[in-house]
Formats: C-alpha cells, structure tokens, sequence
C-alpha cells in the first residue's frame, strides 16, 4: 500500500531498560553471564554482563540488569544493532535515542549522545528521534546529526523552563518536533491542562513557522494503576486535540498506562485501540511486545466501518490480491 497508516516510535532504545536476573534472556555459561540476543547472521550472540553482576548472591533478589546503558558503556555495537533493528523489522520508522540514565554528569551524556546518534544513522535509515529531559544533550545529539541520511526528530518541548528554545532549533535544523502537554509548574492536572499547554506551544510553533505535519503532540499518559482518571484524562485530550488541529500528528507513551500491572501486553492493546479510536495518528510502543501490524490492520477495519473510508477504498488497496492468507498492509515511513 502507498498510504501511510501511522508513524511508530520504537521506544525501547532507552538507557533506563533492565531486565531481570530470572529472564530466560540471562545466560551462564562458562563462569560468565551473559544477555542473549540475535547477531547480524542470526546466531546467538551474548552481552557479557560479568562485571556489573552481583558477587553477593543476597543481591539478586533486588538487581536489574540496565542492558542497553550497558551495551552503549561497552560501546557494543552488535546489540547496539540488535535493539535499533529489531524494533525496525517489527515496524518501527522513528528510533527513540534516551541516555539520560547513562550518567548523573551532563558533559557525560553529552558525549554518549554524540557518539550515538552516528553510530544509529550508520544501523538504519529509520528516523532518529534524539530524546533528553535536558536540552544540551539534545542539542549535543542534534550537532553531529547528518542531514544527508534522513530528518532528525526532537523530543521534546515543553512548557519547562529552557525547553523553548527547541521550537526555533527544529525549524533551523529541518527536525520534526515532539511537544509533550508539561506545564510551566509541572504535570497536567487533567484533560483542560493537556491541551491548554499544547495549544500554547503550537502558537509558539505557529511562530516560527514550524510544519504542521512535522509536529507531534504528546498530552502524556500516566500509569493507569496510579489514578483512575488518568486514561480518561489522555483520551479527552487527545479528541479535543483533533478537534482543534485535524492536520497535526497526536502519540503518547503508549506503553506508560501499564507500568506496575501484570500482562502488560494485554494493557497497552487495550490504551492503544482506545488511542486510535480518539485520534492519535503516531504510537510509542514497544513493536516487539505489541507488534503494529494488529492496530495497522485495526485502523484500516474501523475507518471503513465508520464511514472514513468510503467505499473502503484504502482497505481494499491494503489487502487487494489477498488469497486465503491474508497478505498483510505495509507500514510506511513519514518523511
């Protein structure tokens, strides 16, 4: 198919990752531990993880393994690939960079940043999205970026103090620009905070004369174990939003609502469909844990049944010349 269904953020590229000792992905062997992954010939390969493994086996019991800081502190670059590729075969267009976590020194994390972002654009052609809570080390990412192998993305602005000064440097650098719905004084309290900030920052976006279509709103979702009301909260946001800006492009952090509940596969289906239903257009998720090809398939079902594909035109492009096995619809990367 030609048409675009939506953008994916791959967002498992995060310095914050861990696994768990007991995950059938940790290996012993030989008085050596290891995380196991897929090599670029698809042989097992293993990360070694001897050294940040506890001597004291009492310790066991409260470790995680931080893999990803670890491959980029060891600057492996075979499971450096594995993660970026991974998530682009599942469907991922846009790889979300985070080091945050790599160190408490900002100059640190500013040069893992720089080194990263050439390392990512020699992996894949995907969209890198260079993700901080701080703006240098945004700015670090964005400086060593070569425009020549595709568009960067920035994630993101915010009302927060400093983070202003992101708008005009999309503009300048050709990025597409992730706006998350934090306000001057903190988190949205709820729906009206949500896009009351947005709304402010696409004025500011206005401005500058950032694109339309190279802007991505994100009203934040919060864990649904921790209020009621938070999944509420996002999905009215996220109507009024489309309401308000038909052209713009609307995601979340999809996977946030089931952090701390079991199942949470089962979650994000849930919080994703309802997402798209409200009119997100773009999904953060982890494409290994909720493949997008299911919600590709969603959306292409729901438009025809409620009269946004007339004819269902755009289904039966995705899936003309299907025999008993379904061929299924392409994802199409933005840009």
């Amino acid at each position: 198919m030609t048409e675009k269904v939506f953008d994916i953020i791959g967002e498992n590229f995060n310095t914050t990752r861990r696994l768990k000792p007991t995950s059938p992905r940790v290996i012993q062997e030989g008085g050596k531990f290891g995380v196991s992954y897929a090599g670029p010939d698809g042989s097992r390969r293993l990360l070694d993880i001897t050294d940040i493994w506890p001597a004291d086996p009492a310790k066991l019991r409260t470790f995680q393994i931080p893999h990803v800081a670890h491959a980029v502190r060891k600057k492996d670059l075979d499971y450096i690939a594995w993660v970026i590729n991974s998530q682009v075969n599942a469907g991922a267009n846009i790889i979300d960079l985070c080091v945050d976590e790599i160190a408490v020194d900002p100059a640190e994390r500013h040069r893992t940043m720089t080194w990263l972002v050439p390392v990512a654009q020699k992996i894949t052609d995907a969209i890198i999205a260079i993700d901080s809570s701080d703006p240098a080390t945004i700015v670090a990412g964005l400086n060593v970026h070569d425009a020549s192998r595709g568009r960067p993305a920035i994630n993101s602005v915010n009302l927060e103090d400093g983070r202003q000064d992101l708008i005009k440097l999309a503009k300048e650098k050709n990025a597409l620009l992730f706006a998350n719905a934090s306000g001057r004084d903190g988190m949205p309290k709820d729906e009206h905070e949500r896009v009351k900030n947005l709304c402010e920052l696409m004025e500011m976006m206005n401005k500058v004369g950032v694109p339309i279509t190279d802007r991505y709103l994100d009203p934040l979702a919060f864990p649904a174990s921790t209020g009621a009301a938070f999944g509420g909260h996002y999905l009215e946001a996220v109507r009024e939003i489309r309401r308000l800006y038909p052209e713009v492009h609307i995601f979340g952090g999809h996977s946030n609502t089931s952090f701390g509940l079991p199942q949470r596969k089962i979650m994000n289906s849930a919080f994703i469909i309802l997402s798209i239903l409200a009119g997100c257009d773009t999904l953060m998720i982890d494409p290994i844990m909720n493949p997008p090809r299911e919600f590709v398939e969603f959306k292409l079902g729901a438009d025809v049944v409620l009269g946004k594909d007339e004819f269902a035109m755009r289904y039966m492009a995705a899936f003309r010349g299907s025999s008993a096995t379904a061929r299924r619809p392409a994802l199409r990367a933005a840009g």
